[in-house]
């Protein structure tokens, strides 16, 4: 390729990266490349697609020395359907009220104290570290879906941003692990695992669970909607003590 064929493509580049309809574009197509690649390693929990697609998309990023303002340009279109998507959380909690009647007192027992446990033993580690409070503000709810914990770190002084990389990350570490553990400690009742998985690691972890097995994945969702509440109401409760 020519110097002259290079600064054309290099033009042509700068012009593209502008149009927020490409990161849109790019991002979409991360994450259906990512998709395939994990249906191709039989959905191994390493093969997370949220995983692959976050690394291919930091790779771009990096690679192309796009910042993070210009790419959000586009995928704050994704970032938007985060909140329809939370609502429509109370799809499988109707379908499956039933069931979930039944066992409503486990369902409170198990919510209460996840809750309660994932807000406190990471901000309790964090402020042994020594971490600042708007740390321990964004990091406090990082087991519910970002549109809530986004929502209620800017509410108690944390930054948004920092919560939204927390969440991914407990969420992939969750999705990552959730199955693993559930095999080891022998646990086979599909309506704790997926409870589980939705409680600690919101919607990766709940779509993890659907893959797994579609009552699993039903109940994750009821967690992850039940949990966005409870944490939101825990977490400035919680976080006058530090």
């Amino acid at each position: 390729m020519t110097p002259l064929d290079l600064a054309r493509v290099e033009t042509l580049w700068v012009y593209l990266a502008a149009d927020p309809l490409l990161w849109l574009t790019v991002t979409l197509a991360a994450y259906v490349a990512a998709d395939r690649i994990s249906a191709a390693l039989g959905r191994h929990p390493l093969a997370n697609p949220v995983l692959i697609a976050v690394a291919f998309l930091a790779a771009i990023l990096l690679a192309t020395k796009t910042p993070f303002e210009t790419y959000f340009q586009g995928a704050q279109f994704v970032h938007f359907l985060l909140g329809p998507a939370t609502v429509a959380l109370a799809l499988p909690l109707h379908r499956h009220w039933p069931i979930v009647r039944k066992a409503a007192l486990p369902i409170l027992a198990a919510l209460l104290a996840g809750a309660f446990t994932a807000v406190v033993s990471a901000v309790g580690i964090a402020a042994l570290f020594g971490a600042p409070y708007p740390v321990l503000a964004a990091l406090a709810p990082k087991s519910v879906t970002a549109a809530i914990a986004m929502g209620v770190a800017r509410g108690i002084g944390g930054e948004p941003s920092l919560t939204a990389t927390l969440v991914i990350a407990t969420g992939i570490l969750g999705a990552v692990m959730v199955t693993p553990l559930m095999v080891l400690f022998r646990f086979t009742d599909w309506r704790a695992r997926g409870f589980a998985a939705g409680l600690a690691a919101h919607g990766i972890g709940t779509a993890r669970a659907f893959q797994v097995n579609p009552v699993a994945g039903a109940f994750a969702g009821i967690a992850m909607g039940l949990n966005g509440l409870v944490t939101a109401a825990l977490v400035p409760l919680i976080l006058t003590l530090f």
